[in-house]
Parts: C-alpha cells; structure tokens; sequence
C-alpha cells in the first residue's frame, strides 16, 4: 500500500494494515482470539491486568523544549531520552514479527486545531478502538496524509519495571521532541485516547486555544454549553439532553471560531447501565462497538451490572451512534460553563453563579467529594481536589489553563454555574441527594437565561451567588443552609469544607490575589 513507519524505525513485520473498515477489523479480532461477540453485536474484550489507566507508569521525557513548560511532579512524573530510546528500540524488536493495524486520522475536529495522528497497535482491537474513537479521515485526506504525532501501542511486550527505569511491566511514554507516545504492557486501550488528549493539552495552550476535559452540547437556537466534572458528578448524563445536541463527551478545544470535540467518539461508562437511565448510551452498543471488561451471561449477553472485572466497564463508539450528536463535532462560542461537584457534606448550594474570578479559583480546585465503603454502613465524605477537573491530564502548569478560562469568560460575556449534584439535608448518610429532576431544572434555567431575572444573594462562607428562585426548584433549597435543622451544624460543616479549599489552594504559587481572595472565607 506504499505506507512505510521507517520513520518509526519500523523496517519489518508480519503484515501491515491501514484504516481497516469497522467488519475487518472485528472479524480479524474475533479470529485471533482477541474478543467475542456479544448478543448486542458489540465486540468485547478482557483487558487482563489493567482495567484502567495506570498514573504510576505514564512518564513524560524531560527535554529542552519541556523542561520548563511541564509542571513536574507525582502527576507529570519525568524520565530520561536514555530510558525512552532502550525501550524503543526494544518494542521495534518485539513488533518485528506482529501483524501490526495502522489508523491514520486526526486529534480535533476543526481543521486549524486539529493534529494529523498515526497510531499503530498490535492488536486488531486496538485498531477498532481508536478507529470510533478519533476522527475518521476522508478518503481525500487519507491519501494525503503526513501524521504529526504518532502513537505505538505494542501490549504483548512487558518491560523490565525498574531495570528498565519504570515503575512496572506496563509504561506509557511521552517524547514531545520525537512527537511519540510509546505504550506497553498494557491492553487498556483508554491509555491512547488520554495520552492523546495529554499531548493536545501541551500543544494548544501556545495557540491561544483553551483545552477542557469537559463535555459540550448545542442548543436549538445555536448556544453552546460546556460541562465540568470530575467522575460521579453527572457530566455525561446531563450533557446528554434530548432537547440539545452532543457536540462531544469528554475532550474539547475552545479557540477564537468556537468550540470543538478532540474526538470523534465517546468513552462511556457502562456499570449499572440501564435503558431506562441512559438510553442514548444503551442504544449505541451494537455492532461497531467496542466493550471492554463487561461480563456476559451464558447466552453472551452484556450484564452491566456485574463489576466483577471492575467497575471501570467500559463502551467506545463513534459519535453518530448518539441519534441527537452534532455530527460536525463544533460548537459555538459558549454561552454557558457549567461546574459540576457532588457535595457530600451538604454544605455547597444546588446552584450558584460565579465571577470570573471565582471561577478561576474552582476551575483550578476542581473539587467533588467521594464516599467509599456504602455497603458497609454510613462513612465521612472525603474531599476530592483535582486541578481544571483533569489534573491527570494537564501537563502544565494550572494557573496557565486558568488564564486561558478567564479570558475567555471576559472577552465572551461567558456565564458560569457551579452546581451541586451532591446531599442536602445534613448530608450523606442523613439527607437526599439532590433530585436529578431539580438539578436539569436548575441547568435548563441557567443555560435559557431565566436566572437572568432574579435576584442573587452571596454565601456567607463561599462568597458565590445563589437564585432567590428557580423555576421547578423548591425554593427553600436553593440556600443549603435552609435544609439543615441545625444552623450551628451546617455552618460547622461548611467551615470544614471552606478550610479544605484554603488548604488546597496553598499548593498553587504566584497565584494573583483577585484569584486567591475570590475563594471561600473562613
């Protein structure tokens, strides 16, 4: 086919496939024993030891051009050219005598944004993967395609953890200089799609262009909204509005012309997944689809519930298997930003508006809380601090994807809401979370400019703004304190919190003051 990956010092291997059609490659995995398929249609696949992505074994290398862009430390954890360029040549052996899959396509759906991407996998699987999940190449662009960045994927090969300068069998190595992302020793397949994203996270801040690990949808009248949160806070469920598209789930871009999806499909999560709860997602498994980990009955049917393997159940599909997607992957200038956190201490309002400022401090505190160990009786929430609501995937430092926000907000009029999809009455383990019904009624209000119309009073802790009103909100919950029986209690609670901020927030330096003070006082 006239491709060569000599450039990738890749001289031989068994056979070389490029841009495989979906039936190929799912064929070519069944055949070689790398998954079955399922009553749905959808292939499925085990991933063996690593269910998900591994922080401790991803390592950027330390360079010239990265040594004083990258924010180093147990996140961007760095490593040297030396152990990049032994493992290298290490997997370039190992593939030697694989069947090796090609996917040429693009991270980014606007073409001034966008990074021609080469990604080789060992396995047909990983090809499909990538292939639902990145934008497809037109077959003009294909047979003129140069790859920026390239990805190789070789699970099968295992290295040698600390003899070899990583942490275990499985690494992930980011070369910026060589524009490289080495995978080994593991068959997750999330591990290209964020490595990825991490890549683009590095690049496009120098194009004036503000990367978001936020899910994005389009309303009829053409306004965008982008949704943050970390995991558990309800951003793909209420991304996915039926009155609204879905420009993307995950992974954007917001530059000068608008916003756009990095992807060209979706990663979603599919524990305890129902038709009844998520029916766009329930109805894109099918054939094309790719599962990995989820447990099939004895009739090879999904059992969504079954976390067995793990809870990190996983379905990539390409994004027009959503019937209400924006199939461009663009969006407007965002009207709206939505913050999302499941609060629960009971102590965070249902719904309050932010100052730029303040939604520079939240941004850069990416808070939610978590509580562990529900089987086993009532536990203290843990506070969840994690930078721009991806901290795994931020290379740089946060203060300069905060900037990038707040001028944003200020050249576009941008409005933001932080909402709470967490507790209210005494928290957890004694109050309600938050009905669903109240909070797309919350987010309906904010995103049609009905807040617009009412009148705002401050917290006296976290300073932000909250509706004296909501249309199909009770109002007695828009003030969490009103919920609580004992004010003492509630103001006890919401110190605590306001402190775990403050404590937080001390680890960002050269932070400007208008920034620091726009957080919570205790």
């Amino acid at each position: 086919m006239g491709i060569s990956l000599e450039y990738l010092g890749i001289k031989k291997c068994k056979n070389l496939f490029r841009n495989l059609p979906v039936s190929t490659l799912i064929e070519m995995s069944v055949n070689k024993g790398e998954g079955v398929l399922c009553e749905n249609g959808a292939l499925v696949v085990d991933t063996g030891k690593y269910t998900g992505r591994s922080p401790e074994d991803r390592f950027i290398v330390k360079q010239k051009s990265t040594e004083e862009k990258i924010n180093w430390g147990k996140v961007n954890k760095p490593t040297t050219e030396e152990v990049f360029n032994k493992l290298y040549d290490e997997v370039i052996k190992y593939l030697e005598d694989k069947d090796l899959f090609i996917f040429d396509g693009f991270v980014g759906t606007m073409r001034e944004h966008n990074l021609p991407t080469r990604i080789v996998c060992e396995y047909a699987y990983q090809s499909l993967f990538v292939h639902q999940l990145f934008v497809r190449p037109s077959k003009e662009e294909l047979e003129n395609f140069i790859p920026e960045f390239s990805v190789i994927a070789a699970p099968g090969f295992k290295s040698k953890g600390k003899e070899d300068g990583v942490n275990s069998e499985a690494f992930v190595l980011i070369n910026f200089d060589k524009k490289v992302v080495l995978i080994g020793g593991t068959k997750y397949a999330g591990e290209i799609k964020k490595s990825m994203f991490t890549v683009m996270n590095f690049l496009l801040p120098e194009q004036g262009v503000f990367p978001m690990h936020a899910s994005s949808n389009i309303g009829k009248k053409g306004d965008t909204a982008i949704f943050f949160g970390l995991s558990g806070t309800g951003k793909t469920t209420l991304s996915a509005d039926p009155f609204r598209k879905l420009i993307g789930d995950d992974e954007h871009g917001w530059c000068q012309d608008g916003v756009f999806n990095f992807e060209g499909g979706c990663y979603a999560k599919t524990i305890k997944l129902s038709r009844e709860n998520e029916k766009e997602i329930f109805d894109a498994i099918k054939f094309g689809t790719l599962l990995e980990n989820v447990v099939l009955d004895e009739h090879k049917k999904p059992n969504y519930d079954d976390g067995s393997r793990t809870e990190n159940t996983r379905a990539a599909y390409p994004i027009n298997y959503i019937d209400n997607a924006e199939l461009t992957g663009t969006g407007s200038i965002p009207s709206t930003i939505i913050f999302l956190t499941a609060d629960a201490f009971g102590v965070m309002p249902p719904i309050s508006k932010l100052t730029k400022e303040q939604a520079m401090y939240h941004f850069m505190s990416g808070y939610t809380s978590k509580v562990a160990g529900t089987e086993r009786g009532i536990t203290e929430p843990k506070a969840t601090f994690s930078a721009c609501f991806g901290e795994p995937f931020m290379p740089m430092n946060p203060s300069i994807y905060a900037q990038l926000l707040g001028e944003k907000i200020e050249k576009y009029g941008t409005n933001v809401f932080l909402v709470n999809t967490g507790w209210l009455y005494g928290g957890y383990g004694k109050g309600d979370r938050i009905k669903l019904s109240y909070t797309r009624a919350m987010i309906t209000a904010a995103l049609e400019g009905k807040l617009e119309r009412v009148e705002f009073n401050e917290h006296p802790i976290f300073k932000i703004l909250m509706p004296n009103e909501c249309e199909g909100v009770p109002k007695e919950i828009l003030n969490p304190e009103n919920t609580w029986e004992n004010k003492v209690d509630y103001k006890k609670m919401a110190m605590g919190l306001a402190n775990r901020f403050i404590e937080n927030f001390k680890k960002f330096k050269n932070v400007p003051d208008d920034i620091r003070k726009a957080g919570p006082i205790i």
